[in-house]
């Protein structure tokens, strides 16, 4: 059975950090595929934050994020991480990973986990 379990959310004051995680299991392409983190805000629609290559080695963030948060991943446990520093209310959102830079594809539609919450206070 397919799983993507997100964790780490919580509420921060603006200039906090936090540390997400993902467990991906129940498919073998997460361990042989780029993943990634993706966030939803309230009225938006879901977007790309923060990739990492298949081995690790390569990384890219989108604009807003560059140079706060960092990705991470442990192949061998299927496991990836987003370090957040210096967050900010816009970062408030519902956090994600999955495959990247598509999402897992379960029957006809994207597979998502329940994401993990993230609320930045001013």
């Amino acid at each position: 059975q397919v799983q993507l379990v997100e964790s780490g959310g919580g509420l921060v004051q603006a200039g906090g950090s936090l540390r997400l995680t993902c467990v991906a299991s129940g498919s073998s392409i997460f361990r042989t595929s780029a993943l990634g983190w993706y966030r939803q805000a309230p009225g938006s629609q879901r977007e790309f934050v923060a990739h990492i290559s298949r081995g690790g080695g390569a990384t890219n963030y989108a604009d807003s994020v560059k140079g706060r948060f960092t990705i991470a991943r442990e192949i061998t446990n299927n496991t990836i991480w987003l370090q957040m520093n210096s967050l900010k209310p816009e970062d408030t959102a519902v956090y994600y990973c999955n495959t990247s830079p598509r999402p897992y594809i379960l029957g006809r539609g994207p597979y998502w986990g329940q994401g993990t919450q993230v609320t930045v206070s001013s």
